[in-house]
């Protein structure tokens, strides 16, 4: 088993762990400096000194890329173990990082996650944050995960291959692999570990705005096509619908067109999960969900805008509203399963 630590300008800690894991019989650590700079030159050292193997970044490149850098590491040396990916900052207590690492050891298309259960005093921006992220995560993927910003993970050896291939380079990197493992065959197990937070987490390298940016963005692709294929879906219907006064045919001509849009920019741009979505498989899954969703376009249009006497534009933007969460759900859970 290998433990990698990616560290950016770390402090004592990360000595103290790799001393208390050595004492807990692990001696394969690799620790990745991820341009820390001379000033904490003498740390690295210090990890050398120690047994570690120290891979260094010239510069910094952030904590994904830091990873992909230790992962593509253990491929070239044909080190074909489980890897448990740790913090440098005190937060993974030796106990559970072993368990995480055995856990590892035995799966063979799992990715095991140290999931903290945020139990006692835990900072407002991490508590809100993760909350949030889990919740996200959830309804998108359908996958209920008890911690998806955990920095604790172990993976199984066949896992490494793909691992360097997921996109990111910096904390975004850990959703992605979220979000993108279910696609290729690879599922989760969580293990319970204990929180720990030290000194409220300011020893973090988290920017709140820009790597929350980065984490999000994964999944606001997911929103982001529906709501593009909505509004082309409004535009074509009013367009169709002035020029022809049929409604009917406005619906079908507007939904048709915006269908069509929506499942190719899906399938190029978000559930690719890095290799194709064949198309034989999820196209007759997206036309049967298109034309379930299509008579529910028309039943609820047909009853706000004929029935209660909405405006068209209002009456549209209700249906829509009402229908994006169906439509979502089932194009996660059955189209491009």
């Amino acid at each position: 088993m290998h433990v990698l630590i990616p560290a950016y300008e770390p402090d004592q800690r990360l000595l103290e762990l790799i001393l208390q894991l050595k004492a807990s019989g692990m001696s394969d650590i690799l620790v990745v400096d991820d341009g820390s700079g001379e000033h904490y030159a003498s740390l690295f050292r210090a990890a050398q000194l120690e047994g570690c193997t120290v891979l260094a970044h010239p510069v910094n490149r952030g904590k994904g890329r830091a990873l992909k850098t230790g992962f593509r590491h253990l491929l070239d040396m044909g080190r074909a173990d489980a890897v448990v990916c740790a913090d440098s900052d005190g937060q993974h207590l030796p106990r559970d990082i072993m368990r995480v690492a055995q856990a590892a050891q035995e799966a063979a298309d799992r990715m095991v996650l140290g999931s903290r259960q945020f139990t006692g005093k835990v900072p407002l921006r991490s508590s809100v944050g993760n909350t949030a992220t889990r919740k996200i995560y959830s309804f998108l993927s359908g996958i209920p995960l008890q911690d998806t910003q955990t920095g604790l993970r172990g993976y199984p050896p066949e896992m490494l291959e793909w691992l360097c291939q997921v996109p990111g380079e910096r904390f975004e990197y850990e959703m992605n692999l979220l979000l993108q493992a279910p696609g290729a065959g690879y599922f989760f197990r969580e293990l319970p570990i204990e929180t720990v937070y030290i000194d409220h987490n300011s020893s973090s390298h988290f920017r709140p705005l820009a790597d929350s940016l980065k984490i999000y963005w994964p999944i606001a692709k997911f929103g982001s096509i529906s709501l593009i294929s909505a509004l082309l879906d409004i535009l074509l219907l009013m367009l169709i619908q002035s020029g022809t006064g049929s409604l009917l045919l406005a619906v079908w001509g507007a939904r048709l067109c915006s269908a069509a849009f929506n499942y190719a920019m899906n399938k190029t741009f978000v559930f690719t999960s890095g290799k194709p979505t064949p198309m034989g498989r999820s196209m007759p899954k997206y036309i049967a969900l298109a034309g379930i969703i299509l008579l529910l376009n028309y039943g609820l249009m047909s009853l706000l805008f004929g029935q209660a006497g909405l405006p068209l534009l209002a009456a549209k933007l209700l249906t829509e509203a009402m229908l994006f969460l169906f439509s979502y759900w089932c194009q996660q859970r059955f189209v491009y399963a």
